[in-house]
């Protein structure tokens, strides 16, 4: 099974949690993916009323330099870990 395969299969799988991941655990979430699927984050920062956007924007920019692959071996990891723990 290739990473691209395990990537997909996690995206299905965190559908099944039936307790809710800390907030730092959906930022990293979403920092992986967005680093996965569109790389390196050059998007401009959102405003300061934008909390949320902020800390959405920080998460993925902190993943910044990750290739594609490792970022979808970290959202997976992270997938496995939180099936363990949140079923």
């Amino acid at each position: 099974m290739s990473i691209a395969d395990d990537f997909a299969k996690a995206q299905e799988e965190l559908k099944t949690l039936t307790k809710r991941p800390s907030d730092q655990q959906f930022l990293d979430l979403y920092g992986f993916f967005k680093q996965a699927t569109e790389g390196d984050n050059d998007t401009s920062k959102p405003g300061m009323f934008d909390i949320k956007g902020q800390f959405k924007w920080n998460a993925w920019k902190e993943k910044s330099g990750l290739s594609k692959d490792a970022a979808m071996q970290k959202y997976v990891e992270l997938v496995n870990s939180l099936l363990q723990t949140h079923r």
